[in-house]
């Protein structure tokens, strides 16, 4: 039975992490097309409600990563979320994923916003609690909490760094593309000037390095969890 558990874990994290991935990259190109100034507010606006859609996926598989792996983790004994903890981190993410689906639910509102920063709070504590349980290990050779030695086994500690970096990115990347909502505020009053399309060109380029980086890190994190090289 835990064999098969571990199999059907295995199937999610493939899933979460295809998602993850592959969603990023429809954001992207429909952010492209969010900063073309040739187009209409209107056609602007439904490019960006695309990216809105598209983006709830990938969003939704980044925490939900978070539980299929610390709970493989511990099936190898790797894991410092044990016992009563991995059922604990399965509820705190299905509560955090209905505060994400409810900022995406309330888009475009003064609440979808205040949503979106309460979003943003939990990951001020998920990424510094990522980097210390992974670097923990990776600086003592033993699992937080279990005083147990890894052997030689660094890689899980690893991703969990890794991740806490990647999301580190995600967090940029959210608030490098905040300057949208202002710019189409301005767009809305205004109508287009150089001044706003400046926002929508200097955000999207922000963006795109950050993207870049976020690709690579994910593709990495994926390689050693696949590998287990160290």
């Amino acid at each position: 039975m835990d064999i098969i558990m571990h199999d059907v874990l295995r199937w999610l994290h493939v899933i979460f992490a295809a998602y993850w991935l592959g969603g990023e990259w429809g954001v992207f190109n429909a952010s492209t097309y969010v900063a073309n100034g040739k187009l209409t507010i209107d056609d602007r606006l439904r490019h960006m409600e695309t990216a809105y859609r598209i983006d709830i996926l990938p969003r939704s598989a980044i925490i939900w990563l978070l539980p299929v792996g610390f709970h493989m983790g511990d099936n190898y004994g790797l894991s410092p979320i044990t016992g009563i903890g991995v059922p604990i981190v399965w509820v705190a993410t299905a509560i955090w994923w209905c505060v994400i689906f409810a900022a995406f639910k309330h888009r475009g509102t003064k609440l979808g916003i205040k949503i979106t920063e309460f979003d943003d709070k939990i990951r001020y504590i998920v990424i510094p609690g990522l980097w210390f349980l992974g670097g923990y290990t990776l600086f003592t050779g033993e699992v937080f909490g279990t005083g147990e030695e890894v052997y030689g086994q660094y890689w899980f500690a690893a991703k969990l760094f890794f991740f806490g970096f990647i999301l580190c990115i995600g967090l940029a990347l959210r608030f490098i593309m905040k300057g949208w909502a202002v710019a189409f505020h301005r767009l809305r009053e205004e109508g287009s000037t150089p001044e706003i399309e400046t926002i929508f060109t200097d955000t999207l380029a922000a963006g795109r390095k950050c993207a870049y980086v976020y690709w690579v890190s994910i593709i990495s994190m994926a390689f050693i969890g696949v590998t287990k090289f160290f």
